[in-house]
């Protein structure tokens, strides 16, 4: 039987995982069987830190997973500048110390990294997955840290951009609209930062498609199409049926430690190449997940 490790199982996204684990599909459609049937163990930071190299390696070489992915990471973007020692700990040691044990047992490794890893001063063409990289923020250079850790150590790896998650679990952009909106007349929202709204659904369904694979490699993995900050306010505030008014600003007026990509959508292409690209335009994958949320 196929044994499938979760690190950062607590997450959004590592939540999501286990529910399409348990279940062998989503909405998307069936997990193929190997992957449906597959035995799950899942870690995070409260009973395991992927920054504790010798720990770790312990833990994998006991259950000896046949695949693990990497949803842990440090994502707070603003205090990755003034904490860029733990940030560098984890988003790159951490997926360093990750690759080397995977390799040892000869593990699959799927991790999932980040639209910050590009400067995103494109004006109207979504990156590939070949374009250069230049990331402009520390939780991007330490994302891409973490990319160029795996390539160089394990093997078998795919490495998984994704941007602008919200799940049931966890915190995202989604629950802070919903919140502030719910408390205020009207809010302002950034509308000169544009990317990919992504659901973590739609994400993990992918990632475990290609866990049944051996296609291995740089992915993006983003809903389709592309919108503002403000326009994926002002649809998350129809659809939570708020009278709230949604006011765009430029990202001037809300100055933040961390420098925010203008333009960082993706473009799924290495999904079409291999396992098919099935991510819904954005769009249509958040009015299904208000469907569900409560």
């Amino acid at each position: 039987m196929l044994k499938i490790m979760v690190a950062g199982a607590n997450g959004q996204l590592g939540s999501e995982l286990q529910r399409q684990l348990g279940q062998g599909k989503c909405a998307l459609g069936n997990l193929p069987k190997s992957i449906a049937n597959a035995q799950i163990v899942c870690f995070d930071i409260d009973t395991l830190s992927i920054t504790d190299k010798e720990a770790l390696e312990k833990f994998i070489d006991e259950h000896k997973p046949d695949v693990v992915i990497n949803c842990s990471a440090y994502t707070n973007v603003d205090a990755c500048e003034e904490n860029m020692q733990t940030a560098f700990e984890v988003n790159a040691i951490g997926a360093r110390n990750l690759a080397i044990a995977c390799e040892k047992i000869g593990a699959k490794l799927i991790h999932i990294s980040t639209d910050y890893v590009f400067k995103g001063e494109n004006t109207a063409v979504p990156y590939s997955e070949y374009d250069p990289t230049a990331p402009a923020s520390v939780y991007g250079k330490t994302k891409w840290a973490g990319e160029e850790y795996i390539k160089t150590f394990c093997k078998k790896h795919f490495i998984v951009r994704t941007a602008w998650l919200y799940g049931f679990a966890g915190n995202n952009f989604v629950k802070t609209i919903l919140r502030i909106a719910a408390e205020r007349d009207e809010i302002k929202v950034v509308d000169d930062q544009i990317g990919n709204p992504t659901n973590a659904e739609d994400l993990a369904y992918h990632l475990l498609l290609l866990a049944d694979t051996e296609e291995y490699g740089t992915y993006h993995c983003t809903g389709e199409g592309i919108c503002s900050w403000y326009d994926f306010a002002k649809e998350i505030v129809r659809l939570g049926k708020l009278n709230t008014k949604v006011i765009p600003c430029t990202t001037e007026e809300f100055p933040r430690p961390a420098k925010r990509p203008a333009f960082s959508a993706l473009e799924n292409r290495m999904l079409t190449y291999t396992i098919g690209n099935h991510m819904r335009p954005w769009q249509e994958a958040i009015v299904e997940f208000f469907k569900e949320y409560k």
